[in-house]
């Protein structure tokens, strides 16, 4: 998937078994577990893009909106008019239990009829895409970033993505905050994204010549993927450059492995997870085999730029590493607490050094979150994205589905690190011009020097 919702890959972001309390009968709850994250890294302001496209629905919704103040004179329409200020009332009134109502239906059905009255290009209107529009407006007014609705082509894309193959340039995509454009946490390696020179922390300003700004991370995805063999133009912004690169992408089969493993020097072993499917756990197991059958004396555990994934996933990998205890805990709005702790069996026994940065989140937090609280490796790096809550995807009968934050998770020692993050026992920044110019990884030496110590 080219994101990881993550937000993340947003991605970020399978579904967490628990007890939806949900009594509609439209509503059909899944099973697996998840969490994902989203970047937050420093990064510099770009020039002030013009806005970009919203969603279907709230176009016609303002649409609709300012032809009923254009018409409110005319006698005819008045009564519209007065059904759909008097629902206003009523909704300030309401929750998100109350939200569909004899009021707000009678509002719908106004702006309806006065958007088929009097717009002025009958073509134009996509009565399935304004549908779609308001359902994602009912979620996106909760003001959660990791709260989504899918349709049911975005939810089909999504379940492919999670089996690792899928058609894109092989870069994961989030928001970032500090701009609210589409950006590059990480890229996959021999794909059309590391060919054409995409690099992490690029801003995706414009693709195909539309701005992302504004954009759900679900439509920049959309925007971005495509038909095999077809290209998609990207204009970035890049801190340091003058001006915006531009760049045609081809879009192939992407299959993107999640675990890279290798010896290094002085029998240092080396382990990246670049997110946590579904294929993980398996793809992790093997690599530290292959790693410990290899007689290595010290493991370097690369979480750099990993939005996150499944939280049963990441609870497996932990089992693989930590003492005996607890691993994460999470609690939702009715205080429920549930735990996820490990027997110990299988704790590692070398030294252990974990790089981390500004888009390490959500699970991966977990993961370096519960090594550091019980002492069981180093952290090195920068301070992780800070994602410390939870989501649900809760699929429908009609082929759509919800993704819902549904609870907040704290480390072994009880902390919740949202908004905060986990700062790294070694301080190393990334030097980017080394990386690129010279292929020198200084925070890798660092850790390996720090294992070496």
């Amino acid at each position: 998937m080219d994101s990881r919702n993550n937000n993340n890959r947003y991605y970020n972001d399978y579904p967490y078994s628990g007890d939806g309390r949900q009594t509609n009968p439209y509503y059909n709850s899944g099973n697996n577990g998840g969490s994902g994250g989203y970047n937050n890294g420093p990064v510099s302001q770009p020039p002030q893009p013009g806005n970009g496209k919203g969603g279907s629905f709230l176009l016609g919704m303002l649409l609709g909106v300012a032809l009923m103040t254009l018409i409110c004179g005319f006698v005819f329409v008045g009564m519209k008019v007065y059904e759909a200020v008097d629902s206003k009332n009523v909704a300030k009134k309401g929750t998100a239990q109350s939200v569909v109502s004899e009021e707000t239906e009678k509002k719908l059905k106004a702006i309806e009829e006065v958007i088929d009255e009097y717009y002025y290009q009958d073509a134009d209107i996509d009565v399935d895409a304004m549908t779609e529009g308001m359902y994602a407006g009912v979620v996106n007014a909760l003001g959660d970033p990791y709260s989504v609705y899918y349709t049911e082509e975005e939810w089909n894309d999504l379940m492919q993505e999670t089996a690792g193959i899928y058609y894109g340039i092989g870069a994961y995509l989030m928001i970032d905050p500090n701009t609210g454009l589409g950006k590059v946490s990480g890229v996959i390696e021999n794909t059309p994204a590391e060919e054409a020179g995409l690099r992490a922390d690029d801003l995706l300003y414009l693709v195909d010549g539309e701005s992302t700004m504004g954009m759900e991370l679900s439509e920049i995805v959309a925007r971005v993927k495509g038909e095999e063999g077809t290209k998609v133009h990207l204009t970035i912004y890049r801190e340091g450059e003058t001006d915006y690169l531009e760049m045609d992408v081809e879009r192939r089969q992407i299959e993107a492995p999640t675990v890279k493993y290798e010896m290094l020097e002085n029998n240092i072993g080396y382990i990246q997870i670049t997110e946590f499917d579904d294929v993980t756990t398996d793809q992790f197991t093997e690599a530290l085999a292959v790693i410990k059958g290899s007689g290595a004396k010290g493991l370097v555990l690369d979480l750099r730029g990993n939005p996150g994934g499944s939280l049963n996933v990441v609870v497996d990998i932990a089992r693989q590493i930590l003492p005996k205890g607890l691993i994460v805990y999470t609690e939702d709005k009715y205080g429920e607490r549930d735990e996820y702790s490990c027997d110990g069996r299988n704790e590692l026994n070398m030294p252990l050094a974990v790089l981390v940065n500004g888009n390490s989140a959500s699970a991966s937090e977990i993961l370096a979150g519960a090594i550091k609280d019980y002492h069981k490796g180093t952290l090195v790096g920068t301070t992780t994205f800070g994602k410390g809550i939870v989501q649900r995807v809760l699929p429908l009968t009609d082929g759509t589905a919800l993704k819902l934050t549904i609870s907040a998770y704290y480390t072994p020692n009880g902390n919740n690190i949202h908004g905060v993050g986990i700062e790294p026992d070694v301080v190393c920044e990334f030097d980017s011009d080394a990386y690129y110019d010279q292929d020198v990884d200084n925070q890798l030496e660092k850790a390996v020097e720090v294992l070496s110590e």
